[in-house]
């Protein structure tokens, strides 16, 4: 039950941005940027590290919203599963390893980050821009995380839902649909 009164037919973050447009705005309009702009990273590289940071801080909406995603990006549904696992022996280049310890360090604290890490990804050839992104990208999933979970947003547990949810997220990316999402005839508000 959340600790606020939400949509009953949002659950997880799009029912907190829908509750406060004016502060969802500029958090969809950076997740927008980040994840779907251009980039050198691809947009499945870039929700492996969403997927990775959400569930290393135990968000189950967040990393199975972002983990079909990604799946439905890569083309695959092993990929995010063995990076969630163990990205060191995940199927994915050595600049993604190096990146993705990078934003596991970030989840764990932006501190945590060190040179050698940095020096590892330069190593394997991600650029200066790269190690930026993906460290802002683990930062706003750790708010995400914390802003889902801080208010006990619902999570529902039909897989189908997260198939539904990946595909919006894949086809239209992180912008607000215009008018809002209509509550379907037979649920109410209760707010």
């Amino acid at each position: 039950m959340p600790h606020i009164p939400l949509p009953n037919h949002l659950p997880g973050i799009t029912g907190l941005l829908e509750y406060r447009l004016d502060t969802a705005r500029p958090i969809r309009e950076l997740t927008q940027l980040l994840l779907r702009g251009d980039s050198t990273l691809t947009q499945g590289e870039r929700e492996l590290i969403a997927a990775l940071v959400s569930s290393r801080n135990h968000t189950t909406f967040c990393t199975a919203a972002h983990s079909k995603a990604a799946d439905l990006l890569l083309g695959d549904d092993k990929t995010a599963a063995a990076v969630k696992a163990d990205p060191e022996t995940a199927p994915v280049s050595d600049k993604m390893k190096a990146l993705l310890q990078i934003a596991a360090l970030t989840q764990q604290s932006g501190r945590a980050v060190t040179a050698e890490a940095v020096d590892r990804a330069r190593t394997a050839g991600a650029t200066d821009l790269e190690i930026h992104d993906t460290v802002l990208i683990a930062a706003l999933f750790c708010l995400y995380n914390k802003y889902v979970d801080g208010l006990a947003t619902a999570t529902p547990s039909d897989p189908a839902y997260y198939d539904t949810l990946g595909d919006r997220i894949v086809n239209r990316g992180y912008n607000r649909p215009p008018g809002g999402y209509p509550a379907p005839q037979s649920v109410t508000n209760n707010s």
